[in-house]
């Protein structure tokens, strides 16, 4: 238990109390290895054993592991990870040969002089975006806790700005993904940002009647927690920083905010199919000799449906890359 394991002058020194040969006891030992160690070993406890690793400061065959010649009696050797003189020359070898390779290709690749500003810009993109839904979010949580209930009835004109210019910059998103800066699939963004904006645009925006309903306090507040985790996340990876609890919830909080979002949509779109009814908003009158009308309310009907495919695809797309990311990772044979 509790080991204390140093390395003073080549020498590892080793003591502990545990359970052993001699029962519940204190054991100790020291080994001076035949040539330079790096002076910080890795120290692993099991239920079963103790692993200590000692890396060489030079990778090269030894004769031996002691500068004594003659082997402790507690040391043995493991045959399962043993290499003798040509294994290990090969293996270093290998090595060698793995590194030049990686540098012949690194230097095929043309440099691209554009990288930091491009890195710069989706920096920016992403912390804009991340500002924007933190007003909001900070916003419609101060006033709930101030006005409770009665702030689900005005949330649309208090908030609606700041969420035009998030949906709409969010546009980017797509155009970032068509010409490669991202390697995010297209149709994902395509799904989520036109979904949002069809919602925000013409189901919220085009009709008074709808602006005043608790659904929209709802849609703005799932859509805002979701960007909450996601913006911070990419632009932390755009500077090659990874920062575990965030990745975690990047690729967990959707679980439930995903389906809770796109429920408050799909009621939204049905609170607006009488209206639209009614109205006669976007309808679409064919001329003769077909004389039909088109209702816009029958259109969002077959929405529905889409809005539903759509989230399987976005769904589908998030579960992979939890998979990829939070997944169990494959361990290499050594």
């Amino acid at each position: 238990q509790h080991p204390d394991i140093t390395i003073t002058d080549n020498v590892l020194h080793f003591k502990a109390q545990g359970h052993g040969a001699k029962g519940d006891n204190i054991y100790e030992f020291e080994i001076e290895f035949l040539e330079p160690v790096e002076p910080n070993p890795v120290c692993r406890v099991t239920q079963r054993q103790l692993n200590i690793t000692v890396q060489k400061k030079e990778s090269n065959w030894w004769e031996r592991l002691t500068k004594q010649e003659k082997r402790p009696l507690f040391l043995a050797p493991d045959f399962d990870r043993w290499l003798d003189e040509s294994d290990a020359e090969m293996e270093l070898k290998e090595k060698e040969e793995e590194k030049i390779n990686k540098m012949k290709i690194e230097s095929r690749v043309p440099k691209d002089p554009f990288k930091h500003l491009k890195k710069g810009y989706l920096v920016m993109y992403n912390l804009v975006q991340f500002l924007g839904f933190s007003w909001i979010f900070v916003n419609m949580t101060v006033r709930l806790f101030i006005l409770g209930k009665d702030s689900f009835y005005d949330t649309f004109h208090t908030i609606a700005d700041m969420m035009y210019f998030c949906q709409t910059l969010a546009l980017m998103e797509i155009m970032n993904s068509l010409i490669g800066l991202v390697r995010s699939p297209i149709i994902p963004a395509v799904v989520q940002v036109f979904g949002r904006n069809f919602v925000l645009f013409v189901i919220l925006g085009s009709l008074e009647e709808m602006q005043s309903k608790a659904i929209v306090f709802f849609i703005f507040y799932f859509w805002s927690i979701i960007e909450l985790f996601r913006y911070p996340y990419y632009m932390l990876s755009c500077i090659g920083i990874e920062w575990k609890p965030l990745t975690w919830l990047r690729y967990t909080a959707w679980i439930p905010l995903y389906p809770l979002g796109g429920l408050s949509e799909a009621v939204a779109i049905v609170q607006s199919i009488p209206i639209f009814s009614e109205t006669g908003k976007f309808s679409l009158g064919l001329p003769n000799p077909l004389n039909v009308t088109i209702q816009f309310s029958f259109l969002l009907q077959l929405y529905l449906i889409a809005l539903f495919l759509g989230a399987f695809v976005n769904f589908r797309h998030l579960y992979k890359q939890r998979r990829q990311h939070l997944g169990p990772k494959k361990r290499k044979m050594k």
